[in-house]
């Protein structure tokens, strides 16, 4: 309980659209016509917002990939859910027969998704936003739309434990319920992957501590990123294991039926970064800033973000920027 505790409240602490932020967080639990369910599972289900039972028939693949595509459009932005990666859920028609016999043994898919648009506490105007260069991690440059502005922020830099130094950048969206972490190296030749490995929770955890109010230029590229994972393939090294093994999966808190286990679990997250923080599709002027004496924040290279939720500290979203002009798959 203190689990669905947790997610009710971290929801509707970000949930309100009126405030400037549109979160949604939904999760099915595909589940094969015929498995019968526990009347008190199915009542926990439906007390957590934006959880849905849907019965499928897994040996009609076609049939069960609309169903998922349906819940994707209901559930998201408007786009069909697809799920990706070895082990993919429904199978193309190149491999039907393959496919057939594995989902006649099929008999629950967990499919999550988590969609976020805000609007900044303050917005970037579009006046300000400039092509300027992105250095990618082989070194070439690129030119992409650098949004600007000249504001307070929370600033802070810091060093990893192999004396790496990096600088860490907190945008509030509305409401200030969310906020957007930005770590960047300080040493442009220091590739991103050496500072990834070292931002683990507890260093995440220094930063509210090391963040200090700051009059900055803010330099950061518009971005996009829609990105799918098959969470068998994650899980497992996370230590959950049992629950995708036939023989060691218990799940009698579901259904009396024995054998359940979870064949399959999808993840799916969209973002999008932009001046106002919401979906925009204004041009952009071309426009010379001013140089200010004000030290500069630029994320002109690869770079890190966090979107978390100040009340819980909890991390919603987690990503690498790479290549601004490309939208993640």
């Amino acid at each position: 309980m203190q689990v669905q505790d947790f997610l009710l409240r971290s929801q509707r602490d970000v949930g309100n659209s009126s405030q400037g932020v549109w979160l949604q967080q939904a999760c099915a639990l595909f589940i094969q016509t015929g498995v019968q369910l526990l009347p008190v599972f199915t009542q926990h289900a439906a007390a957590l917002s934006n959880s849905s039972l849907v019965r499928a028939n897994f040996s009609q693949h076609n049939q069960t990939r609309s169903q998922l595509q349906q819940w994707g459009r209901n559930h998201g932005t408007g786009e069909p859910l697809q799920s990706g990666g070895s082990g993919e859920l429904f199978g193309s028609g190149e491999a039907q027969g393959e496919t057939s016999l594995w989902a006649k043994r099929l008999q629950m898919a967990l499919v999550n998704t988590v969609n976020f648009r805000g609007v900044w506490q303050k917005q970037f105007l579009f006046t300000d936003t400039q092509n300027l260069p992105f250095t990618l991690s082989d070194g070439s440059t690129i030119k992409v739309p650098m949004m600007h502005q000249a504001t307070e922020v929370n600033f802070g830099q810091f060093r990893t434990l192999s004396d790496q130094r990096y600088t860490v950048l907190e945008l509030p969206y509305l409401g200030r319920s969310l906020s957007l972490l930005v770590a960047l190296p300080s040493d442009r030749k220091t590739p991103l992957s050496s500072l990834e490995s070292q931002i683990t929770p507890r260093a995440v955890a220094t930063w509210d501590t090391g963040l200090r109010r700051t009059k900055m230029d803010v330099f950061l590229p518009r971005f996009k990123m829609q990105s799918r994972f098959n969470l068998r393939l994650v899980l497992p090294s996370m230590g959950v294991r049992d629950a995708f093994n036939p023989m060691a999966a218990d799940f009698t808190g579901i259904s009396a039926e024995e054998g359940l286990y979870v064949s399959d679990a999808f993840h799916e997250a969209r973002i999008e970064v932009t001046e106002d923080g919401t979906k925009a599709a204004a041009a952009t002027a071309m426009v010379l800033l001013k140089r200010s004496r004000a030290p500069v924040f630029k994320a002109d290279r690869p770079f890190f973000f966090l979107l978390r939720q100040v009340s819980t500290g909890s991390v919603l979203f987690m990503g690498r920027v790479m290549n601004p002009a490309e939208q993640a798959p």
